[in-house]
């Protein structure tokens, strides 16, 4: 079916649920963990991502994601990011729903103007206290003086940092050694987000997945619901035949093209000079 078929499933439908994976993210420049070369790329994801990685080397931890905190500052929106907001603007507008769920870490869609965004694993720009738990927000870079110039992802070597050197939680009654806030393998998306995903899910009657390939679970059941489903990839995935349409290619191609149902100008949002 073809988009003009989609764009009008849009003007109609009141609930709109997206889901978006590391895809869209990728023509900002944020690479996935395969996709990084020399230090970063000789580690499993589990031994930079895991919560017993983390009780063994906090160090080696900390300076992964200290990389990763400085790639995403760098990096701004993409024009498949305006657009989800934008279009999430004309949704309100319109007194209909546009829920933007995300497996990203990176702070992107806030940025782009995307509202009340559900960051599923969590963001790289908060901590939390591993002993009095706070959830902080910090996009310091680095983070403190000791990852200073440290995890580059060509370095040679590893040099563990002494953990009273590693960020510490700011509370003076505390002192606890922060982690990022991000939910890594072996640990459960928070009861709160699980529950409002659901909640999503159970009422969405559009659903578009952006850049994933890892959405089995809600696509199962929104097709049983015989809602509207669509896929936005580079390439075809091994559901794509499940979806109700699918449009294969870049996301700042596809996104600004198939999403804009009212004109076909892009986001007013989106900066003159963003390419």
């Amino acid at each position: 079916m073809s988009a003009d078929v989609f764009k009008g499933y849009l003007k109609t439908h009141s609930n709109i649920l997206v889901l978006t994976g590391a895809g869209i993210s990728a023509e900002s420049g944020i690479p996935t963990f395969r996709g990084v070369d020399g230090m970063w790329g000789k580690f499993q994801i589990r031994d930079v991502a895991h919560s017993t990685a983390f009780s063994k080397r906090p160090s080696l931890v900390w300076e992964f994601y200290s990389y990763r905190r400085g790639v995403a500052l760098k990096a701004k929106p993409n024009k498949a990011h305006y657009m989800l907001a934008e279009l999430q603007k004309r949704c309100m507008e319109e007194g209909r729903n546009l829920n933007v769920v995300t497996q990203n870490v990176d702070g992107l869609h806030i940025q782009a103007g995307a509202k009340n965004v559900i960051e599923m694993h969590g963001s790289l720009f908060k901590t939390k206290c591993t002993k009095c738990k706070r959830v902080e927000e910090n996009r310091r870079h680095p983070i403190c003086k000791a990852l200073r110039g440290r995890g580059a992802p060509d370095a040679e070597y590893h040099k563990d940092i002494p953990l009273e050197q590693l960020p510490r939680c700011k509370h003076p009654t505390c002192r606890g050694l922060l982690r990022p806030n991000i939910v890594w393998f072996g640990e459960r998306l928070h009861p709160k987000i699980t529950s409002k995903i659901a909640e999503l899910v159970d009422t969405a009657d559009v659903y578009i997945v952006i850049g994933s390939s890892s959405a089995r679970e809600y696509l199962n059941k929104l097709k049983a619901r015989d809602a509207i489903t669509a896929e936005f990839n580079v390439a075809l995935t091994s559901q794509s035949d499940d979806y109700s349409f699918i449009f294969p290619g870049p996301c700042t191609e596809t996104i600004p093209r198939t999403l804009n149902y009212w004109e076909n100008n892009t986001s007013q949002n989106e900066p003159e000079n963003e390419s």
